[in-house]
């Protein structure tokens, strides 16, 4: 078992607009891009129990060429409101790193 930060080269998130948040987890490795997809761990249904939204709110793609799984959501505060503690949502990604994929030779440690 590794972690996803573990095995990917880049995980991220950003604004995307002031309503939605949009995350990147991209790998510099085909095969190990390749063998996180074929786990079945990142799915929209992984957002939305981690960003406690339901399914049908999350926007999921995998994204072949870039070697990217990418998702996007509503923000749960608008950037920019006086509640907003991320106000351009490059905070938000921190718990995809701990997802746990079961895959038993990490790329890094």
């Amino acid at each position: 078992m590794a972690q996803l930060g573990q095995l990917a080269g880049l995980i991220r998130s950003k604004n995307a607009g002031p309503f939605l948040l949009t995350f990147d987890i991209i790998f510099d490795d085909p095969a190990m891009y390749a063998a996180v997809k074929r786990s079945g761990v990142v799915t929209p249904a992984l957002f939305a129990r981690v960003y406690g939204i339901p399914e049908d709110q999350v926007h999921f793609v995998q994204y072949d060429p870039g070697l990217a799984l990418k998702a996007t959501i509503p923000r749960p505060i608008p950037s920019g409101d006086p509640l907003d503690t991320d106000i351009y949502g490059a905070q938000q990604h921190g718990p995809l790193v701990e997802i746990d994929v079961p895959i038993d030779h990490p790329r890094r440690v």
